[in-house]
């Protein structure tokens, strides 16, 4: 965005302008992050090809109305001379482009549609777009807020806004497009305004304190940013806050206030990014005393319990994001990345899901609570116990081969799962439903033409079914999850008991699975077999039930509430 060298004047009648008002664009090449759509006006302006109705959607702060108007100031320009034809650049210097930007032309009409909602409103217009403009070259209308008109009101504009005189033009505004009829948008040019990146506002705004002779630390700018959520009037209401917030520097005779990252979290109630990365820390780490210190800390700050939450929400997303892609977030500091660097290499992805949705659920607890603190602590010592306690998958692995449990951060998983060996089978990989006894006991032999390498790293039924997926075998690593009893694995043969839904044709197609993976004979053997994964996950969901009544208070409420019931977190 193009800023002008020195700041603009104060207002007319000598008092203070607020930096939205004061910074607002002028010119189409002011517009920030709107490339596309201006780009389609001056090709459409350039080359004659003027709709008679526009409408721009979008958030609010995000240029919408600013756009209106820059658009009725380039058709209507007269140019210096008072010769000029409609342009992208208006001069700002005829008496068309001042009146516009000043708000008083006879011809441009601004309505607010959320106070002018009805019929008689939209007939004042009708009946007025029938004369002339008196002195500009297009007579416009700036409805605002759109949306806001009535049934009646819309159905009244329709032929006028199919068929306006010459001359004149609509201009439409909303932040809520779905509320307004599709008769109405379709007879309108569209432009839908995009969201603001923080990294676009904090460009922006340190042009804006370099003009205003105000000093900023960086990351107070991007905390300014982040909270404007895409918007360059809440971005700029913000800022305009916290140059009235922030004390003298005193560095020099005329310099002006600073803002600084203490400011800005103590003004909006934020929590401060080292204080968040603290409890996150201590939370990870599973110290549930050290968690409720930190966040007691902040809380006598005046942090709002909810934006305490949120804090940590904005950290595990950060994770999330550099553990999927391996990049940092531009709207966090330095400081926040490298710790959130460091904490996607020690966590796997199903972790970071797990402690997300913890969050989630502590958030909506926490803003819905008569008490908020006592939520959130509530919230942070659940989220610190669970990271001591395994996934279900991990629960059932550790109840088959006595391992330990091992806690929410834990050394990443490799990016990649190992690389299965090569089809060695000429093979289908299904078999029909209504396969013969012949044919299901040569699919359950090995193929003799197959190389004798045993099957990768399976030890386990859990590993021989992460191979046949790998290996895109969904339905036999479906049918081993389900109906698989194990009796023995090893590196050439594999052995399964006979139950329900487990008979020769089903172990005739899971043996034409496994041919995709490596040589392996699959055969009944004699017993009953380990339960089945689906058996095994119930049996240690009840052996963790049986486990948390063994705590007093969770005993206490069972037998208050004898048919109280265990609900799975997140």
């Amino acid at each position: 965005m193009a800023l002008p060298e020195t700041a603009p004047a104060k207002a007319a009648d000598g008092g203070y302008r607020v930096l939205a008002r004061k910074y607002r664009p002028q010119r189409f090449s002011e517009l920030i992050g709107q490339e596309a759509m201006v780009t389609t006006l001056a090709n459409a302006i350039r080359r004659g090809r003027i709709a008679h109705a526009f409408l721009m959607t979008g958030v609010r702060g995000v240029g919408k109305t600013s756009t209106a108007r820059l658009i009725a100031k380039g058709l209507n320009c007269t140019g210096p001379d008072g010769a000029g034809t409609p342009t992208i650049d208006p001069c700002d210097i005829c008496d068309a482009c001042r009146s516009i930007a000043e708000g008083r032309h006879i011809d441009v009409v601004e309505m607010d549609a959320a106070s002018h909602t009805g019929v008689d409103d939209i007939r004042e217009i009708i009946e007025a777009v029938r004369y002339a403009a008196v002195s500009a070259r297009y007579k416009i209308y700036i409805i605002d807020e759109v949306h806001m008109l009535s049934k009646n009101a819309f159905n009244a504009l329709l032929k006028t806004l199919e068929e306006p005189p010459p001359g004149v033009i609509f201009i439409f505004a909303t932040t809520e497009v779905h509320k307004v009829p599709i008769t109405v948008l379709s007879r309108c040019q569209r432009f839908d305004l995009r969201r603001i990146t923080p990294e676009m506002l904090f460009n922006h705004f340190q042009r804006i304190l370099a003009l205003e002779s105000v000093t900023a630390e960086d990351a107070a700018l991007r905390m300014i940013a982040a909270a404007a959520d895409g918007s360059v009037r809440d971005g700029l209401s913000i800022l305009d806050q916290a140059i009235a917030h922030a004390a003298e520097t005193g560095d020099a005779a005329d310099a002006g206030p600073c803002v600084t990252v203490r400011q800005v979290s103590a003004m909006l109630g934020l929590a401060d990014g080292g204080a968040a990365r603290h409890l996150l820390g201590h939370i990870l780490a599973g110290d549930g005393a050290a968690a409720l210190d930190a966040a007691a800390a902040q809380y006598a700050l005046g942090v709002d319990p909810v934006a305490i939450v949120r804090s940590q929400m904005r950290l595990v997303h950060g994770i999330a994001l550099h553990r999927a892609a391996r990049t940092g977030d531009a709207a966090l500091s330095d400081d926040d990345q490298t710790a959130i660097a460091t904490w996607a290499g020690a966590m796997g992805m199903a972790a970071i899901q797990r402690l997300w949705q913890i969050l989630l659920r502590v958030q909506g607890e926490v803003a819905e609570a008569a008490d908020p603190a006592v939520a959130l602590d509530m919230g942070l010592l659940r989220i610190a116990h669970a990271t001591s306690m395994p996934d279900p998958d991990e629960l059932v692995k550790m109840l088959q081969s006595g391992a330990q449990a091992t806690s929410l951060v834990t050394p990443a998983a490799p990016a990649t799962p190992p690389a299965a060996p090569p089809v060695t089978s000429n093979i289908g990989r299904g078999i029909d439903h209504g396969v013969d006894a012949g044919a299901a006991q040569r699919a359950i032999e090995p193929d003799p033409t197959a190389d004798d390498a045993p099957v990768a790293c399976a030890t386990n039924l859990y590993e021989l079914i992460d191979h046949l997926a790998v290996a895109g075998e969904v339905e036999g690593a479906s049918l081993l999850r389900r109906h698989g009893r194990l009796i023995t694995l090893d590196a050439t043969k594999l052995l399964l008991a006979r139950g329900d839904g487990m008979d020769d044709l089903v172990l005739a197609r899971i043996a034409r699975a496994l041919k995709a993976i490596g040589p392996l004979r699959v055969a009944f053997g004699e017993g009953v077999g380990a339960p089945t994964i689906g058996e095994a996950k119930l049996a240690a969901k009840a052996a963790a039930e049986a486990i948390a009544k063994q705590n007093p208070t969770v005993a206490a409420i069972f037998e208050a509430f004898p048919d109280a019931k265990f609900l799975p977190q997140g």
